[in-house]
């Protein structure tokens, strides 16, 4: 599965309560959507559409996903990730079909007419969202430090200096020099993954540059040095990949994900439109 988080959020609260809520997945300029298309708790997706634009949602029940039934179920792990492969299988069949804006996990709606007031109110911007992704697919790189990567060699003149002396003082400056190459190594692995997002920045329509995940996320041992997503023209996506094997060396291993739904370039900053969510 993607790391990618969908980027539109709705603020307000939910308030729970009986009766089904609406979940909204992703939004989308229209075309025919996929056939049978289920989503979370194996609800059938259907299209709302409004302005020009389709939302797809699906039914959900309001006494799992209001605000009090919601935040205890966010605690059970095996949950959420039930609901996020749901939510990105729904997602990632939108994005194949076409350009699509995925949202949030767990945006919820009490009906229909309120998503289509969220069509409505921010039409113009989902327009734009899915003009730029139009014909383009989001690719994610990342780089990692090679864990079996020697450090530099000490400078002669250390080497020398650490014969001399008590066997404390050759332990602390073995220690030291240790140190040191390490940090060299970080040092030099982060100037080639900074050169490497350069370039295929150079290539892609446009990059974001995420937080690196920690080993239990990434599943590999080793540190992360970079974490790119790219938007990138299927025309330019031949020469994106070949760029990645120019940095594969002694610093770094370079793996190419992708292509995923554009979730790093569908963002739109609500600031103080807080409408949405169930109430």
């Amino acid at each position: 599965m993607s790391e990618k988080h969908p980027a539109v959020s709705e603020n307000h609260p939910a308030v729970g309560g009986p009766g089904q809520g609406v979940y909204l997945y992703a939004v989308t300029s229209g075309g025919e959507p996929p056939r049978d298309l289920r989503g979370v708790m194996d609800g059938a997706v259907r299209p709302v559409s409004h302005g020009g634009l389709v939302a797809h949602v699906s039914d959900v029940p309001l006494d799992r996903f209001g605000e009090e039934p919601l935040r205890r179920s966010l605690e059970d792990l095996d949950w959420v990730e039930g609901v996020a492969r749901a939510h990105h299988r729904v997602v990632e069949a939108l994005a194949a079909a076409g350009p699509a804006a995925p949202v949030r996990l767990v945006t919820v709606y009490t009906g229909e007419e309120q998503v289509r007031d969220l069509l409505d109110r921010r039409h113009d911007d989902f327009a734009e969202i899915l003009s730029h992704v139009t014909g383009r697919r989001e690719w994610g790189v990342k780089a990692y430090l090679r864990r079996d990567t020697p450090p530099p060699s000490p400078a002669p003149a250390a080497t020398a200096e650490a014969g001399g002396g008590s066997p404390g003082m050759a332990y602390l400056r073995r220690k030291k020099e240790s140190l040191r190459g390490r940090e060299d190594l970080w040092r030099a692995a982060a100037e080639r993954a900074e050169r490497l997002h350069a370039e295929l920045g150079q290539l892609a329509v446009a990059s974001r540059r995420h937080r690196p995940q920690d080993p239990q996320l990434s599943g590999r041992s080793e540190s992360m040095v970079l974490n790119g997503a790219y938007l990138v023209d299927p025309a330019r996506e031949e020469a994106f990949a070949a760029v990645l094997g120019g940095y594969r060396d002694r610093f770094l291993d370079v793996e190419l994900t992708g292509p995923w739904a554009p979730y790093s370039f569908t963002s739109i900053d609500l600031g103080a439109d807080r409408a949405g969510g169930v109430r």
